[in-house]
């Protein structure tokens, strides 16, 4: 094995464990991946029914997306999670690591009529552009064509926006996909806040909103100094992950 896939492993195995930190796994359900090949098609993913809280480093399996055996061999991944991350991996690119799960507030934010996350303050801002809607649920995703659906409903977006279902974020690095992950948990719980009130939202206009977009991207780099600080207070809570 490669020092940089082991890295990566390390990587996506921390992204597991933080997220039983930030309350936003579920049971055993829920998936996260990132791509190992050039062309992402090879890619780490979770083993089937393993709780995110015991995962470690070497627990992840090694896929290929292009083989179409991969679920009648011993220790396949679980149906739904190869079904959109198989997919997506080999339909999308760009989505070099991609997080699956199903936040609070972010999979309330999914269940509305008008599910769109409106740019009322600066995190809500920062999604400007960035974010795919898809309302076409139609049960737990376990088919071939479902995953074909939900990789053309991300496209070019980074974020997808499960409607009646949760949220789907993909980046280039881990770092940069739990960062897209932690600030828009954070956002939707904004968002569901000021609807509570019952108060008419103050939302930006399209050139503020764009605007605080923009600047955001001029702190991309503190995703990784972000997920760098929590590796330490993982490290200083318990270090298996990189086992």
């Amino acid at each position: 094995m490669s020092e940089e896939e082991w890295s990566l492993r390390v990587d996506l195995a921390a992204a597991f464990r933080l997220a039983v930190e930030f309350n936003w796994h579920e049971a055993v359900a829920n998936h996260f991946s990132a791509g190992v090949s050039a062309d992402g098609r090879r890619f780490l993913l979770n083993p089937r029914w393993k709780h995110f809280a015991t995962i470690r480093a070497s627990d992840l399996l090694l896929l290929d997306a292009d083989d179409p055996e991969t679920m009648r061999r011993p220790g396949a991944p679980d149906p739904s999670a190869w079904c959109i991350h198989g997919a997506v991996h080999r339909e999308v690119r760009q989505a070099r690591v991609l997080l699956h799960c199903h936040p609070p507030y972010a999979t309330a934010l999914a269940t509305l009529k008008d599910p769109m996350l409106k740019p009322i303050d600066q995190n809500t801002a920062r999604f400007t552009g960035l974010v795919g809607l898809d309302l076409g649920y139609g049960g737990i995703a376990d088919d071939e064509a479902e995953g074909q659906r939900i990789a053309a409903a991300l496209g070019q977006h980074p974020i997808l926006l499960m409607g009646n279902h949760g949220l789907s974020v993909s980046a280039p690095t881990v770092a940069e996909a739990f960062e897209h992950l932690y600030y828009f948990e954070r956002a939707s719980r904004t968002m569901l806040l000021a609807y509570a009130s019952g108060q008419p939202l103050n939302v930006m206009s399209d050139a503020v909103a764009s605007k605080t977009a923009a600047d955001w991207r001029e702190y991309s780099g503190s995703a990784v100094a972000h997920f760098e600080q929590l590796k330490v207070l993982l490290d200083a809570k318990d270090r298996s992950y990189r086992e």
